[in-house]
């Protein structure tokens, strides 16, 4: 069996490749849209993601791989990649430095189920890469990184993020309407994956979405969990916070989440 090291060592290889299309991108275009008129794809999209199944398909040619893109295969080997290319694509095309490449690599469970076991998050503006494998804590740039904890509920940090849809977001701002009064304050930067990244960095206490796909998350999540977050199923998202905090949010999100 590949030990988690050896898959680690290639997730950090494709994301790394993925954030060189990234930041020699220029001028960032539009080719086409997603869910709605305001999810965009583009140029750099789909660039980035054939620079990480590149380096995926050589180093691990058996695995499966689930792409935002559409990039996708079967595989044979029991392992799948999950991939989001580019994390923040709105932020890619105004200019905004919150875009990050996430890839987490999957094993599956006897009841067909998927479980992440390593975990890549790379930020190529500020040459960070989060890194995480299943059981041995969570990292920055090698070094090791934990969440906030205790944090008392009116003194912490929440990061959130939002659908595309205006209905979801009519029933997304009704929770941070009732939610801000009782903590420190709002962050919310486009990128589930750096949102959850951050967490398990300390820069801030908490992070929740509810509507997400299982590239926007895989790899954050298990980065956050090894950095010492609960975290737990929030609509087809996720609630992470520390051991301290995330019941008192849980409390206050989960009635109000889309179910999965």
């Amino acid at each position: 069996m590949t030990s988690p090291e050896e898959l680690l060592d290639v997730a950090v290889r494709a994301a790394r490749a993925g954030g060189r299309v990234i930041r020699a991108a220029g001028t960032v275009r539009a080719i086409g849209v997603k869910s709605s008129g305001t999810d965009h794809v583009t140029e750099t999209d789909l660039a980035s993601e054939a620079a990480v199944t590149a380096v995926l398909g050589a180093a691990r040619p058996h695995d499966g791989l689930l792409g935002e893109e559409g990039g996708a295969r079967a595989g044979t080997s029991g392992l799948r990649w999950v991939v989001d290319p580019v994390d923040g694509t709105t932020n890619l095309l105004y200019g905004s430095p919150h875009v990050t490449v996430s890839i987490a690599a999957e094993r599956q469970l006897p009841d067909g189920t998927w479980r992440a076991v390593v975990g890549v998050v790379h930020d190529p503006g500020r040459s960070e890469t989060f890194t995480a494998a299943d059981g041995l804590g969570a990292r920055l740039n090698g070094k090791p990184i934990r969440v906030n904890d205790p944090v008392p509920l009116d003194r912490a940090l929440v990061a959130t993020g939002f659908a595309y849809h205006p209905k979801s977001r009519a029933r997304q701002a009704a929770t941070v309407a009732s939610l801000l009064p009782q903590i420190r304050d709002i962050r919310s930067h486009g990128s589930a994956a750096l949102e959850l990244c951050h967490l398990a960095a300390g820069r801030c206490d908490a992070y929740y979405e509810d509507e997400l796909a299982p590239w926007d998350f895989a790899a954050g999540a298990l980065i956050a969990a090894e950095a010492g977050a609960i975290v737990t199923p929030l609509g087809s998202g996720v609630l992470a916070a520390g051991p301290a905090l995330h019941p008192l949010l849980l409390d206050r999100t989960a009635h109000v989440a889309v179910p999965r």
